[in-house]
């Protein structure tokens, strides 16, 4: 029988007293367990809520992956003279940072408030998207400095953690599956509109072709611009339409007790396969097709990746409330590494419409497995705090992930003299089979095998 955490449910806990009333919009009475209350009052002001965090998800999520596209186009448009292993690392320096930034962004919501952390994360992503603006505009800005700027992006990653800490309070258990599925695709998806929109924007053409370059080229400072722009938005959109909720305070002593099991640490490897490969597969992706396969326009493929994967995340949660967030994610792990072998294949056989397809096809299991993952999380911590502490922790570890996706391809590119053949691409792709097998066997012993189900994660 695998050990199951010890933690009691919310009923169990004796309550604590009401916190003091403090400035903004708090509400203090919130039990979205009691179907009338829920019925009521609760769905509606979940509902607002959640709309209002996806769109400040979308736009992290934009600026965290900025440098995704924007390092692709570097290489075409602008002569910078940088190698495909410093183009690696500045697109893999901001998933590093968001990684680590996750963690404080995880226990900034029990402190601050949802909605009041919300704003300031939202202004925050001003940083790195007026400072690419002005780098961009100047001819001969070193690559040291924009290995700086790019590692300002990673606040944009940050604030994926908070929002689902956030999120995880507002929704029942029943829900919760759908809803956080539905808050993260919102947010996953922002890469995607900024690697299909960011081209159109500065003049780089997109759209399959559809859209022709600019005559007066290239110009990435409009992406700064515009995404700073859409920062304020989201920042103004918390500000009027959240709420904080008194229930998600709790004392850092409370939430940093969820270190001690062994299932936070459990979930989080698993969610560095499903998470970690969506954000560095997806901040790799364009890179890849630019250099492995020069005679594709990357611009007009780029998105396709993060799209997919992104509308996947929601089924994924979806379908694990309905059959379980083990048998979903075990089954899930599986089709990954087969996709996996098949871009394997493609790259040695240097096949684009085989590398396109396999790809998406893992794209796509990215995306479940992020869903069914997650919906584990609440069966196995019963207690909304602690069970919100996982998420937010579990987030942090799984970014660490996409850092480690792009960073491999770095290395290789170092170990080959700056570039990356395709056989340093195979082989890196052979490493990440090897790390899907252990989820496989992780989630199978731990969850998914007879009478091995904690908490109900498997059922």
């Amino acid at each position: 029988m695998t050990e199951t955490p010890t933690l009691a449910p919310d009923r169990d806990v004796a309550p604590a007293p009401a916190p003091p009333r403090r400035g903004g919009r708090w509400i203090d009475h919130w039990e979205p367990e009691d179907e009338t209350f829920w019925r009521r009052t609760g769905r509606a002001v979940a509902r607002r809520n959640l709309v209002a965090s996806i769109l400040a998800e979308n736009v992290a999520f934009s600026v965290w992956t900025l440098w995704s596209i924007s390092a692709a186009l570097l290489v075409a448009h602008y002569d910078v003279g940088f190698s495909a292993a410093q183009l690696f690392f500045l697109v893999a320096v901001p998933n590093v940072v968001g990684a680590v930034l996750r963690i404080p962004y995880t226990f900034a919501v029990p402190r601050y408030g949802g909605r009041n952390w919300t704003v300031v994360s939202g202004l925050l992503l001003l940083v790195p998207t007026v400072l690419l603006a002005l780098a961009v505009g100047r001819p001969g800005t070193p690559y040291w400095v924009f290995l700086l700027i790019a590692a300002s992006a990673g606040l944009g990653g940050g604030n994926f953690a908070s929002s689902m800490t956030n999120i995880s309070f507002f929704y029942p258990d029943r829900g919760k599956g759908l809803a956080l599925g539905l808050n993260a695709a919102g947010g996953n998806i922002g890469v995607a509109l900024l690697q299909l929109g960011l081209p159109l924007i500065v003049g780089a053409g997109g759209l399959f072709g559809l859209v022709g370059a600019s005559a007066a080229g290239v110009d990435l400072a409009r992406a700064g611009w515009v995404w700073a722009a859409l920062g304020v938005v989201a920042a103004l959109c918390a500000w009027l339409f959240m709420d904080n909720l008194s229930v998600s305070l709790a004392p850092f002593r409370k939430q940093i007790a969820v270190v001690r099991h062994r299932h936070t640490w459990i979930v989080s490897w698993l969610y560095i396969g499903t998470f970690g490969s969506f954000i560095g597969y997806s901040s790799a992706f364009p890179l890849l097709v630019a250099l492995q396969f020069p005679e594709v326009p990357a611009a007009h493929y780029a998105f396709l990746g993060a799209l997919v994967g992104s509308v996947a995340r929601p089924f994924g949660g979806w379908l694990a409330d309905r059959v379980g967030g083990a048998r979903v994610t075990l089954w899930n792990f599986a089709a990954m590494a087969a996709g996996t072998v098949l871009v394997i294949v493609a790259v040695d056989g240097g096949s684009w419409p085989l590398f396109l397809g396999a790809f998406l096809l893992v794209f796509v299991t990215t995306g479940l497995g992020n869903g069914s993952t997650f919906r584990m999380i609440p069966m196995i911590f019963r207690n909304r705090t602690e069970a919100a502490a996982v998420i937010g922790l579990s987030s942090a570890v799984g970014a660490f992930g996409g850092f480690a996706i792009v960073a491999t391809f770095g290395v290789l590119g170092l170990v080959n003299d700056g570039g990356v053949p395709a056989s340093a691409v195979a082989t890196a792709f052979v490493l990440f089979l090897g790390f899907y097998v252990t989820c496989a066997l992780l989630t199978w012993w731990n969850y998914a095998r007879r009478g091995a189900a904690p908490a109900g994660a498997g059922s």
